[in-house]
């Protein structure tokens, strides 16, 4: 694995680098190559990394600690400069990599178009894959801008990469007609914690993989992102959401689009940081004890 991740720089608080032994793989991609408002997402994973190390390593809210687990930080995938296609190729093998050590993948962005590399690593070692986005934004877009790998096409090359072909959209808050009107018709759309509950129920034991688009937090608790908008959710909303998680087999998870130089105060990492840490406890947890 030596040859796809760049090792250089802090790791999460708790991890180790040997991944022997653990349960959950984390690596970091930086890029920002689609990125069509505000750049910096190039910078997420490092800053994610950083401010870690403030954290308490305990959650209240799962009853666990990192202690508990054994998690390696295996760096930052080895990506090339420009287009998308060849970053989203090596977000697929270094995804690929992780699974064949029998660990679960925890992939820090970056912006969203690298999710479907991870998606399709996962769903090839689970083929009845559900996915879940977190979004402000559908992300339903063929193209933008010219280009089909842009972060506004995140969920469209997802699903080109899904054999279920199982998508929840939740709380998302905007896009344009067309997206909605297609968000509607599929049903995918989830409204609230309570809604996503019941949708879950027919697929209980099915495995999950979960995308977060830091956008989805209001930009009153989250400005550090490239695409903000108004209307967004707090802490409390996402951890209603990880309380309907922790009952369900997740295997794989995201967290994508921190711009950390966008947030003077620092506070958009930590956050980002503290949702890594609840996906972590979650990804190295059997979900019968906790």
């Amino acid at each position: 694995m030596n040859d796809l991740f760049d090792t250089d720089g802090t790791i999460f608080m708790g991890a180790r680098r040997n991944p022997d032994t653990c349960q959950v793989g984390l690596f970091g991609v930086p890029y920002d190559g689609t990125t069509s408002f505000r750049p910096g997402t190039r910078f997420g994973p490092a800053a994610i990394r950083e401010v870690s190390q403030g954290l308490e390593s305990y959650c209240p809210q799962l009853d666990r600690d990192l202690d508990d687990i054994a998690f390696a930080d295996l760096g930052a995938v080895e990506i090339p400069f420009g287009a998308p296609q060849p970053v989203v190729d090596a977000v697929l093998k270094a995804t690929q990599a992780v699974l064949s050590k029998g660990l679960k993948p925890l992939m820090l962005g970056g912006e969203h178009s690298i999710s479907s590399g991870a998606v399709e690593a996962v769903a090839a070692k689970h083929p009845d894959l559900v996915l879940l986005q977190l979004d402000a934004h559908a992300d339903l877009r063929e193209t933008w801008l010219g280009a089909r790998h842009s972060h506004a096409c995140a969920m469209r090359r997802c699903l080109d990469v899904l054999p279920s072909g199982d998508l929840l959209q939740l709380f998302i808050r905007s896009g344009t007609r067309e997206e909605f009107q297609e968000l509607r018709r599929t049903g995918r759309l989830i409204a609230n914690a309570q809604s996503l509950e019941t949708a879950l129920v027919p697929w209980r034991g099915r495995p999950l993989y979960l995308t977060v688009d830091l956008d989805w937090f209001d930009p009153s608790v989250l400005p550090g992102t490239g695409t903000p908008e108004p209307g967004g959710y707090h802490w409390q909303d996402f951890a209603d959401v990880i309380d309907v998680l922790k009952r369900h087999r997740l295997v794989a998870a995201d967290v994508v689009e921190l711009a950390p130089q966008l947030d003077s105060s620092g506070v958009s990492s930590v956050l980002a940081a503290k949702v890594c840490r609840s996906l972590l406890l979650l990804l190295g947890s059997d979900p019968t004890r906790i």
